[in-house]
């Protein structure tokens, strides 16, 4: 894990002022999409698939403003789309800076080089570069050749500036564990502050639904990618916790308020990967109107083989936070890569009527929940 020590502090502070208030429900994470726009047609991506006139909307600046102030979130994740493309996006950027957010900004790093100089290099500010794997595997990613190298000289041009600078890597099929290790070893090298990883979830809206790892598939891979990087002492942008999921040691339970997703249709239930669940027209309608309980691993059909950052790395903070040793000792040994996985959550959901989910696993119910963590 490698997050510079005053964003450590401030959102370690912002949780347990919650905890202390006895907030059970709060968001870590504002996923802010302020367009759909963007100047690449990824494979696992199906956010441009939207007449024109969804295309051509945009957040304004006071509608991102409100949005951090509605939920209230110490970090914010600006995408899209392709947020560069957003006319006011450096005055955006820098309205969340004068509240003291920590800034993620997901860029594809074409148009970077060309509004780099339109930004300033501060602790609050991170360029998030979206990079899925080596040259030819990223460039098969977004559809389009050239782009990772494009990628890399942004990259070394943003941290020749002093900007922080991570790499946002997704996971698809066809993946091997020494590809990867072979592309963590290339981020290190470049200097990059971490990388955020995860498996690659099948977005209802993507072009191509093939490429998406299944669950048992993606702890595999995991598996093997930490055992090859045993002792490289790769950076994530992640807790140890959330790792040790990936790796298949965590029974984890989705916490999809942890990141709650604002676009311009409004803030999107339960989360920005499903799509057609409905929409709130502020952040106390989504917490109040959304039903929490039909989403999940084991409570929807559509979440069985998620295991999305954005759903599963607020348990695993709160799971930190409840077991600080636990989270010690995976941050210093590094996730298990060998032995049995963590059980899966029971199914508790009807195939034919999975929006009210009822118990159809009970037996399995009474082994597995016992060793689940669940987030109230």
């Amino acid at each position: 894990m490698s997050v510079p020590l005053i964003q450590q502090y401030r959102v370690g502070k912002y949780i347990l002022g919650r905890k202390l208030a006895g907030v059970k429900k709060y968001p870590l994470v504002l996923m802010l999409e302020p367009l759909f726009r963007c100047n690449l047609a990824c494979a696992g991506c199906g956010k441009i698939d939207y007449p024109k006139e969804i295309l051509d909307k945009r957040l304004s600046y006071e509608d991102c403003m409100n949005a951090i102030d509605e939920c209230g979130a110490p970090v914010v994740s600006i995408a899209g789309g392709e947020p560069l493309i957003h006319k006011e996006m450096n005055q955006i950027v820098k309205g969340f800076i004068q509240k003291k957010k920590f800034v993620y900004l997901c860029t594809n790093a074409i148009l970077l080089k060309k509004h780099i100089d339109e930004y300033e290099p501060s602790p609050y500010l991170t360029f998030s570069i979206h990079l899925d794997g080596n040259r030819e595997r990223h460039d098969t990613s977004v559809c389009q050749e050239g782009v990772f190298d494009k990628c890399i000289s942004v990259i070394k041009l943003a941290l020749s500036k002093g900007f922080r600078v991570t790499i946002n890597c997704t996971l698809f099929q066809g993946e091997s564990a020494e590809e990867v290790s072979e592309f963590m070893d290339m981020a290190m090298e470049l200097g990059v502050e971490a990388v955020t990883i995860s498996p690659g979830y099948s977005y209802e809206r993507a072009p191509q639904q093939d490429v998406f790892l299944k669950k048992k598939e993606s702890k595999q891979l995991f598996r093997d990618i930490f055992k090859l990087g045993a002792g490289k002492k790769w950076r994530f942008n992640q807790s140890s916790l959330y790792l040790d999921f990936l790796a298949g040691n965590q029974t984890y339970q989705c916490t999809p308020w942890g990141n709650p997703t604002r676009n311009v249709f409004g803030w999107q239930k339960p989360c920005y990967l499903l799509v057609g669940e409905g929409y709130a027209s502020s952040f106390s309608a989504l917490m109040e109107e959304t039903e929490w309980d039909n989403y999940g691993t084991g409570r929807n059909p559509k979440c069985t083989n998620c295991m999305v950052h954005c759903g599963y790395e607020a348990t695993a903070v709160d799971d930190t936070f409840h077991h600080p040793l636990k989270a010690l000792k995976v941050a210093l040994k590094g996730p298990k890569t060998d032995g049995e996985m963590a059980p899966e959550l029971p199914v508790l959901y009807d195939d034919e009527d999975f929006s009210k989910p009822t118990l159809v696993a009970e037996t399995k119910a009474s082994s597995s929940c016992a060793s689940s963590k669940q987030v109230a």
